[in-house]
């Protein structure tokens, strides 16, 4: 049984061997890995840039989508104190105020130096620990809180600092100065490149990899009703299943509230789960993005957004010719605003980073809501996930993907997820199935 048809659901259908119902609660399967059409403008659910560091995944996609990707070098800029910088911020201070890049430089140097007199000091207690340990109270205050906090929507100190080891580069301090004083040092981070779909938006991959699925049944447009671990068994469309094992890609939180008899101290830690939402706007425009870049980031609270995305300036086959297809990462987790007063806000703002010619270039606007999208690891988060993850795993029912394992992470650890998964579910039943031998 696999629940939920996202990328990590569909890849364990692809690499199963044993026969598997796939149950996905929406119309069409993809999970966040989708992408919808709107007056010729295609847009994904937010940035869905595809990052391959594995050979397994660059064979599989190369092998499914032939000639069919495009590779893109990356362009991340920082909008702050009015002007664009390269992304990292902490390694290209070179563009801001003189005295916001000499803050930032020498709070760098300082932490740099601190930590070379003291390397066996406790480790960070939170993110912002984190980020003034090796990056110095300039750079943490110019950009590593006030864009993690608009971000993840809690405060860097509620978050650990285990997260973040892949996901945020730490530069050299050489790099650092060759980044204060003009002298662009290499590319940084995880991201540095992507291949994106020539033509149709994210959910071209996604549909590739839908064909490779064989061996198994999918049921569109049904939910998860319960799930008994003692009796092994679901219920999906009122009707009672039996299985043998259970790949779970669904959010942890929902999941639990459908297990039967939840023992009292897993449902403890159910309830520390944190995740928050995401809103964003869809946005179309009458002409050509003004600015070059794939996407920013933006720290200030001033501006209702922490990140911004062009779709055509990847590829420009996601608008009509000479048109422009955006994603708009809003930082407001209230009441859903008024459509209009966000919009105009959103394109002052756009305007004013230099991504649009100005307000009146957007030709519409679309508001969205993405219930789980950052998982929060906070005080509680190991001890959560470190009780409950095994204790399903024991009843064969094995959470995978962003939101089952609930973790951070990419579509390609996600693709991952469902080989590995496949593969350790074969081995379980496969050792189940071997006769006992009696002496």
């Amino acid at each position: 049984m696999i629940l939920g048809g996202g990328l990590t659901g569909i890849s364990a259908a692809m690499h199963l061997t044993r026969p598997w119902l796939l149950v996905e609660k929406n119309d069409r399967l993809g999970g966040h890995a989708r992408t919808d059409e709107t007056q010729g403008f295609r847009f994904d659910k937010t940035g869905h840039w595809l990052h391959l560091r594995d050979d397994y995944t660059k064979a599989l996609i190369a092998r499914i989508l032939p000639d069919k990707m495009t590779p893109v070098a990356r362009k991340a800029r920082i909008f702050s104190s009015g002007v664009l910088t390269r992304f990292p911020f902490q390694a290209n201070l070179h563009g801001l105020p003189p005295e916001i890049a000499k803050e930032c430089l020498l709070g760098f140097i300082q932490a740099h130096e601190e930590e070379r007199a003291s390397p066996d000091r406790p480790p960070p207690a939170n993110f912002e620990e984190f980020c003034l340990r090796h990056f110095g109270p300039g750079i943490s205050r110019h950009f590593m809180i006030p864009y993690n906090a608009k971000l993840w929507g809690v405060h860097p100190r509620e978050i650990t600092a285990e997260w973040c080891s892949r996901f945020v580069p730490r530069p050299k301090l050489d790099e650092v100065v060759s980044g204060a004083v003009g002298a662009i040092p290499p590319e940084l981070g995880y991201n540095i490149s992507f291949q994106y779909p020539k033509k149709g938006g994210i959910e071209t991959m996604t549909r590739a990899l839908i064909k490779e699925m064989k061996g198994g049944e999918v049921a569109l447009a049904t939910g998860l009703d319960a799930i008994d671990l003692t009796a092994r068994k679901v219920q999906i469309g009122g009707e009672w299943r039996p299985y043998r094992a259970v790949v779970m890609t669904i959010p942890l939180p929902e999941l639990l509230k459908r297990v039967v008899n939840l023992p009292p101290e897993i449902e403890q830690h159910a309830a520390r789960l944190r995740c928050t939402t995401l809103r964003y706007l869809n946005l179309a425009t009458k002409s050509r993005p003004k600015a070059d870049f794939h996407w920013i980031y933006v720290p200030e609270e001033k501006y209702p957004f922490y990140r911004v995305g062009i779709y055509t300036n990847a590829v420009p086959s996601m608008a009509p010719r000479g048109k422009g297809s955006f994603y708009v990462e809003l930082s407001d987790r209230g009441e859903r605003p008024d459509l209009a007063d966000i919009t105009r806000q959103v394109a002052e703002g756009l305007a004013a980073t230099g991504a649009l010619k100005g307000p009146d270039d957007v030709l519409f606007t679309e508001l969205k809501d993405i219930e789980y999208a950052y998982v929060v690891f906070d005080q509680h988060y190991y001890a959560a996930v470190n009780a409950i993850r095994p204790w399903l795993e024991a009843h064969d029912v094995f959470p995978r993907g962003r939101y089952g394992f609930w973790t951070y992470n990419a579509m390609e650890d996600c693709i991952l997820a469902g080989r590995e998964v496949a593969a350790t579910i074969e081995a379980r039943l496969a050792a189940q199935d071997r006769p006992i031998i009696h002496a």
